[in-house]
């Protein structure tokens, strides 16, 4: 038989506190690319490819970097207590 973290069997979980402010630069590769002056032009060409096109990749990386920072600010770690983090 297993117990849940409450140390009650089947009793549900406690409800995790995901409201660290660093979830909010997770709007950022959903904001930017929706701005079109950004896409507003060819010009500059960057290795031959017109902006749009580097534009795009600079929007996945953007993307994996501002995750990555919100993930490692926001993890657990070992020595935390489960209630202490908010």
């Amino acid at each position: 038989m297993t117990t849940t973290g409450s140390g009650t069997p089947g009793a549900p979980p406690p409800p995790r506190r995901d409201r660290s402010p660093w979830n909010w630069l997770l709007l950022l590769p959903i904001i930017v690319p929706l701005v079109p002056v950004l896409f507003n032009g060819v010009d500059p060409r960057l290795g031959g490819f017109p902006r749009f096109y580097w534009l795009q990749l600079a929007f996945i990386l953007l993307g994996v970097v501002s995750t990555t920072i919100v993930y490692r600010m926001t993890r657990r770690r070992p020595g935390d207590r489960k209630g202490s983090h908010e």
